[in-house]
């Protein structure tokens, strides 16, 4: 696995910047609301690979316990890795590769010995990222031509190698993305593994004062639907879920509601502390 970079190698206006910038798409679509959606659908399609979610059924203590918990960290991972500074990006990298290291099984299914850091799987976890929030962003209405739809791609190359994928397997165009989950898709499928980890995405366990005195359980319903209904049609077919209650222009139209209500509250409120930091840090000039 290549070795995590390390801060010697960038300048202090680099380290401010972080590793996109506020100029890149990875910005723009990251800090948009369309972004939650993405991350569900991204975790339900990431459970079809049968190896890589038994990596995390086996080795993530959260699973099977604390769902809310994995899904927190997972949201400040690619948070911190996209808006913090070099420096905070590379201490998550470090600590969630670290996580990884040296955990090895067999997935029942397909007989394959793996381990958590194995490449392909690393790759799998990226691409599936990046196809949901693209595609999500562009459903929603998020302005991108598609020169930069492939650059959003191209920019998250990055954040693939970072984690341990090698640079010439990742995908650096919109269609080189859809080209690799059309090859992947022979392999995918429903495991018990992936059906628990479904259950929890779209219904995931909360304590009864929480469903009953907050807005949690309505408003993680609307998520979870709308990570859903934009799977691509064979992923939910594979789930059992073949419109999820919608068609695709029904859910390109809701998702697209969702962000114009998200949009109408003010970024203050709207947006989370790690991207709120990165805006008044890069606003501010480099110290002499």
């Amino acid at each position: 696995m290549r070795p995590t970079p390390s801060l010697r190698e960038f300048t202090a206006e680099e380290d401010r910047l972080g590793f996109f910038g506020p100029d890149s798409i990875s910005w723009r679509i990251h800090a948009d609301p369309a972004f939650s959606v993405g991350g569900i659908r991204a975790l339900l399609l990431q459970a079809l690979h049968p190896v890589a979610m038994d990596g995390v059924h086996q080795f993530s203590e959260a699973f099977g316990s604390e769902p809310w918990a994995r899904l927190t960290r997972t949201a400040e991972y690619v948070a911190t890795l996209t808006f913090g500074t070099r420096r905070d990006a590379l201490r998550a990298v470090r600590r969630v590769r670290g996580m990884h290291r040296g955990k090895s099984s067999v997935e029942e299914t397909t007989g394959r010995a793996y381990s958590v850091d194995d490449a392909d799987l690393l790759l799998w976890v990226h691409c599936c990222e990046v196809d949901s929030l693209l595609s999500t962003a562009r459903r929603a209405g998020v302005p991108l031509t598609d020169a930069e739809a492939d650059r959003y791609v191209a920019e998250q190359v990055v954040a693939a190698v970072l984690i341990g994928c090698e640079p010439d397997d990742v995908p650096a165009t919109a269609a080189e993305l859809a080209a690799y989950l059309d090859r992947t898709r022979p392999r995918l499928a429903v495991t018990p593994a992936a059906r628990t980890a479904s259950r929890f995405v779209l219904l995931p366990p909360m304590p009864g004062w929480v469903q009953l005195f907050t807005p949690a359980r309505p408003a993680w319903s609307t998520l979870a639907s709308l990570g859903a209904a934009t799977l691509p049609q064979w992923a939910r077919r594979l789930y059992g879920l073949p419109g999820f209650g919608l068609t695709d222009a029904a859910a390109t139209a809701a998702v697209r509601a969702f962000r114009q209500t998200a949009l109408a509250v003010p970024a203050r409120v709207r947006e989370s502390p790690i991207v709120r930091a990165a805006r008044e840090r890069v606003a501010e000039p480099l110290a002499a």
